[in-house]
């Protein structure tokens, strides 16, 4: 008797707690489980789009059914901000997105979505791990004190590659071009590098301002360049490999210490195990996406055919030493991460 009023307890202790964060109070308490809103700005066809779908799959299912988590694409509660701000204030429970939107909360956040500094898939993901991460762990420490949000892990969303209306072998051939960046200062900074003209604009309004010429160009994984259908106004995609990007799942901090710790190590595994499930899919589509976008009129230019990477990397490299200085130590340390 005593163990079930104990039971009872705590399902109404996190009904309770879930109630001040506007999450569907009445189911919680009627099936004794968490119910929590997951938004992101991915649309049908991205894997970003598919990783979050099973991911929340396979917490469900690993919970019994004691977490649910309602993913809401495509930002249906919003733009990047408004994803954020919603997290902070825990009307939304957890979001995904590049680390760079948290700089707005945390300046150097912004560093592990850097381009340029990653060896390899895997090492981004580890320095976006909290568990394998010193750096994530303490910015981790100061989102929590400002925007009352914490950083639980990072999925593979693929090389970043520059596409144009033109074709583009070093950093010389955009001088005077206005390439689209997201309306971040780290992609101010990139694109500069890369010898463009920053122009911000949201990904919802990308297909018209490439269409209609207000940018000249973007960066994007293929299978995003593809799922939007950017090819339409984009005859080249150069193999810059710019930026090795990790996207994380960021989640109210309060929302987090009302799951069950339990639970929260069942999370933590489920991340873990479809982050690597990221970077498998990752390969396999950049094969896919090449061979169909080519079959959509595209021509793309690597190495082999005098794309000058190391101009490009040399170019962004010295541009972000410039603009941002105080990266230097964080850099250092996020390479020694094994």
């Amino acid at each position: 008797m005593v163990m079930k009023r104990v039971i009872r307890a705590s399902i109404l202790t996190f009904a309770i707690g879930f109630c001040s964060f506007g999450f569907y109070p009445q189911e919680a308490a009627a099936a004794g489980k968490l119910v929590l809103k997951y938004a992101h700005v991915g649309t049908t066809g991205e894997i970003q789009t598919r990783w979050v779908a099973e991911f929340a799959d396979l917490v469900n299912k690993r919970t019994e059914g004691r977490i649910e988590i309602q993913v809401f694409p495509n930002g249906q509660l919003g733009n990047i901000d408004e994803m954020m701000n919603g997290v902070k204030s825990g009307s939304i429970s957890m979001a995904h997105h590049a680390f760079t939107s948290l700089g707005r909360f945390v300046p150097d956040f912004s560093v592990l979505s850097a381009p340029y500094i990653f060896r390899d898939p895997e090492h981004a993901l580890h320095a976006g791990n909290p568990a394998t991460s010193p750096v994530l762990r303490e910015l981790n420490e100061q989102l929590i004190k400002k925007a009352n949000m914490m950083v639980i892990g990072s999925f593979y969303m693929g090389a970043r590659q520059l596409s144009a209306k033109f074709p583009v072998y070093s950093p010389d051939d955009l001088k005077g071009k206005k390439i689209r960046g997201v309306p971040f200062k780290l992609w101010n900074s990139m694109i500069k590098g890369m010898g463009a003209i920053a122009t911000p604009v949201e990904v919802s309004e990308l297909a018209t301002a490439l269409m209609t010429g207000l940018v000249d160009g973007q960066e994007n994984p293929l299978d995003t360049i593809y799922a939007r259908k950017w090819y339409e106004s984009q005859s080249h995609i150069m193999m810059t490999n710019h930026m090795l990007l990790t996207l994380c799942v960021f989640i109210n901090e309060g929302v987090w210490r009302g799951i069950p710790q339990q639970d929260q190590k069942i999370i933590d595994e489920v991340m873990a195990e479809m982050a690597d499930k990221s970077v498998e899919w990752n390969k396999e589509a950049d094969k896919i996406m090449m061979e169909k976008l080519k079959e959509k009129g595209v021509t793309f230019i690597t190495e082999k055919d005098g794309l000058k990477v190391d101009a490009f990397k040399a170019g962004v490299m010295t541009e972000l030493k410039k603009d941002f200085p105080e990266w230097t130590g964080y850099i250092e340390r996020i390479k020694e991460i094994k």
